[in-house]
């Protein structure tokens, strides 16, 4: 009877042993698949500078995609892009079709409940692009009550738009032509975003009837890459990559190859309002 007791317990202590092992292989196989297959990254691909295609060449590029391609370099694994819009792309990031997200995202508390995020490696502020002939009758935020925003439904920016009682003009994965034609004719009234972006996107567009409102800064915010909550190892391997980026001086260079010499991997030393979604 002893005899056989021990050999039960041996039995049970081997299966303990496997399962553990195989709870260990659980834990890691989301990363070791992406060393395995690659990175595969959701992108807009309509985003200048931040994710567009070259004019001559047709690659894929912009500052959030080199940023990627470098970090994949870092970690040794090849990289795949999957162009979609917005909304596309958190929905992606959430059932485990790609990977990570790289779009210019705005770390959000409320985000940060459904998924991880990188280190940030982009500082900036809100602005409000508007006729420069009349401003589009706006002051402030406040005035933005009745005014048509245009934007992608789920941005931050969108949402501080319907906030003070804008009417949202949505669109899926929009080039910034037109948007920006859209305010100049007067078909919409306002674009809320990033000051980056704005600002490259007047001096693009010289010929329309656009202007940065004067009176408008707000909400300084970070943005990173985004990806699945629980993948933790990758979020580790993607922030030592973006650490050695920062150190190094390749992300300061990245940043100036986009933004036209302006280094937004550091925070910008602007006066700013903070504007509530809630």
């Amino acid at each position: 009877m002893r005899k056989k007791t021990s050999i039960i317990s041996g039995l049970l202590i081997s299966s303990a042993l496997v399962l553990g092992a195989c709870g260990a292989e659980e834990e890691k196989s989301a990363f070791d698949t992406i060393k395995k297959d690659g990175l595969t990254v959701a992108t807009a691909g309509t985003l200048y500078p931040t994710s567009y295609h070259d004019e001559e060449t047709n690659k894929l590029t912009g500052y959030d995609v080199e940023v990627v391609k470098e970090i994949a370099k870092r970690i040794d694994v090849k990289v795949t892009f999957k162009e979609m819009g917005f909304d596309g792309m958190l929905t992606s990031v959430d059932s485990g079709q790609v990977d990570l997200a790289a779009n210019d995202i705005t770390i959000t508390d409320e985000r940060k409940t459904k998924f991880s995020f990188s280190q940030p490696y982009k500082y900036t502020y809100g602005t409000a692009i508007v006729r420069k002939s009349d401003l589009s009758g706006i002051s402030s935020i406040e005035d933005l009550k009745g005014k048509r925003a245009a934007g992608e439904a789920t941005t931050t920016y969108m949402a501080i738009a319907k906030k003070y009682g804008a009417e949202e003009v949505t669109y899926d994965n929009a080039t910034n032509d037109q948007y920006l034609r859209d305010v100049s004719t007067g078909r919409t009234d306002v674009i809320l975003n990033d000051y980056y972006l704005q600002t490259l996107a007047l001096a693009y567009f010289k010929d329309l009837d656009i202007t940065i409102h004067p009176d408008i800064a707000y909400n300084p915010s970070e943005v990173g890459l985004i990806m699945d909550l629980d993948n933790k190892e990758l979020q580790s391997e993607v922030n030592a990559a973006l650490t050695e980026m920062k150190k190094d001086g390749t992300l300061a260079k990245l940043s100036k190859t986009f933004y036209a010499d302006q280094d937004v991997s550091v925070i910008p030393n602007v006066k700013t309002t903070i504007v509530d979604v809630k």
